[in-house]
């Protein structure tokens, strides 16, 4: 099947996000988070795409970019390449660690590049996770150039002073742009879809079967949206055998 020809930005910005295969954690400590930045970085100076927002979520990225060249296809790959190099060799596991292509839309009015750049700045507080200035893996303090390598000009033509920023990012609002499908599933509802593929039996049973099969299980489980710390609690087999699998 052929792929879908991604629509051109005329005003040259995008809203990018890549998720890990099947909920796939891409991020287990701090060290992960500061390799993919650094990466982020590297690229997007060789590319020449300018990074003006970003969010790094455990399983997923979301990135705002300014990309006037036509380079967004280059720099993602080689941020994937990369970055799943560094991942796979270090939690000694094989295979894609991204999910098919990175998704992405075009943002062609300020109007809609101020609603995405607090839609990205706003995931962690979306996931209940901590308010949008309290997240460490954010660029939310990289505004006024407090960055290395964030761009953030574009955005304070619009907004204004630090003091704008900071109340135009926290303000109540019902921000809905490229639905990320990345909604926290919790146990509960990890537990009907291992409890209906093992056919009501626990997932503790996995720890019998044989490699073979135990592993092809726990493929169709991560497919199915479960996470490896899920996986982990509900079959007690060990992180590693999962991320492997």
């Amino acid at each position: 099947m052929s792929r879908h020809i991604r629509p051109i930005s005329e005003s040259g910005f995008l809203h990018v996000i890549t998720r890990g295969i099947g909920k796939q954690l891409l991020f287990e400590e701090r060290e992960d988070y500061l390799s993919y930045l650094s990466r982020l970085e590297k690229f997007s100076k060789e590319t020449k795409v300018v990074i003006c927002a970003y969010c790094l979520m455990e399983n997923h990225v979301h990135l705002l970019l300014l990309d006037q060249n036509r380079q967004t296809a280059v720099l993602m790959k080689k941020l994937g390449v990369s970055y799943a190099h560094y991942f796979n060799k270090k939690y000694e596991r094989t295979g894609h660690l991204f999910q098919d292509r990175y998704l992405s839309e075009v943002v062609d009015t300020n109007a809609y590049l101020l609603k995405v750049f607090r839609y990205i700045l706003n995931n962690p507080k979306k996931a209940g996770i901590c308010p949008a200035e309290q997240y460490e893996w954010s660029s939310f303090q990289a505004y006024d150039g407090l960055s290395r390598f964030v761009r953030t000009e574009c955005l304070e033509k619009l907004i204004g002073s630090r003091e704008n920023y900071e109340r135009f990012i926290t303000e109540d609002n019902n921000d809905k742009c490229m639905e990320d499908e990345t909604v926290r599933r919790d146990d509960q509802w990890a537990l009907q879809v291992i409890h209906r593929r093992l056919h009501d039996k626990s997932g503790t049973i996995l720890q019998a079967y044989g490699k073979q099969e135990r592993n092809e299980v726990l493929r169709e489980l991560k497919k199915e949206g479960l996470t490896i710390r899920q996986l982990e609690r509900l079959t007690g087999i060990n992180r590693g055998v999962i991320q492997r699998a």
